[in-house]
């Protein structure tokens, strides 16, 4: 087992476009309906708010399911922001024991893997903890994950921690791999990103665009 020295402090600690890689695992309807750590809802609208940051800005992105034809299918909001990408339909409940996935986060060259899981305390946990143990610097999405119990979920997160991983929600990501909003290619995107899964931001977000747009002399 390789010795995991994760960056934690400094500018190096910050995830970038270019620097990471996410791994989506498991959102599919049997996983969704055994979620009671987060209102299975809003985890969809955290979990399709980190799929569409990762697109906005290039952030290789793999889905993969487990035993689908029984689980079922990649929910379809999810799905639905990478259309073309099959999801990789695993049997090992740990996805870092499945080749093809470790195979695609090596071809990504990146040094940094971010996970969202269902459910938060196997199929999160464990790629964490093994990924650590392969000398990766791991990140985890707590709010675009999910525990069969508040307890099992927050028991996870103290073993990945624990461990050494990082944890931060949906919106730090998106605003971590913003940093400037002199970055402006990105800017539309990520404004679209808080309009619909923003919850408050986006609607006060959407209220200041209606004021500005009804400034004369205003275009938004």
């Amino acid at each position: 087992m390789k010795t995991s020295q994760p960056v934690k402090v400094g500018l190096d600690a910050m995830l970038t476009p270019d620097n990471c890689a996410l791994m989506l695992i498991d959102h599919q309807p049997f996983q969704v309906s055994g979620v009671k750590s987060i209102d299975p809802a809003l985890m969809i609208n955290n979990v399709v708010a980190l799929a569409k940051t990762a697109k906005v800005f290039g952030v290789p992105t793999l889905l993969t399911t487990v035993i689908e034809e029984r689980g079922g299918y990649l929910i379809k909001q999810l799905q639905d922001v990478f259309p073309e990408q099959k999801p990789i339909n695993r049997t090992t409940i740990n996805t870092w024991e499945d080749e093809r996935c470790v195979e695609w986060f090596r071809k990504t060259g990146r040094k940094k893997i971010v996970f969202a899981a269902l459910w938060t305390e196997v199929c999160l946990a464990f790629p964490v903890i093994h990924a650590l143990g392969d000398g990766h610097e791991v990140y985890f999405v707590t709010d675009a994950s999910g525990g069969g119990t508040v307890e099992s979920h927050e028991m996870a997160v103290l073993r990945m921690v624990q461990a050494g991983a990082i944890p931060l929600t949906s919106m730090v990501f998106t605003a971590e791999l913003q940093r400037d909003w002199a970055r402006e290619k990105t800017v539309p995107g990520v404004t679209e990103i808080l309009l619909t899964h923003g919850g408050a931001v986006g609607t006060n977000l959407a209220w200041e665009f209606q004021l500005l747009k009804n400034q004369p002399g205003v275009g938004v």
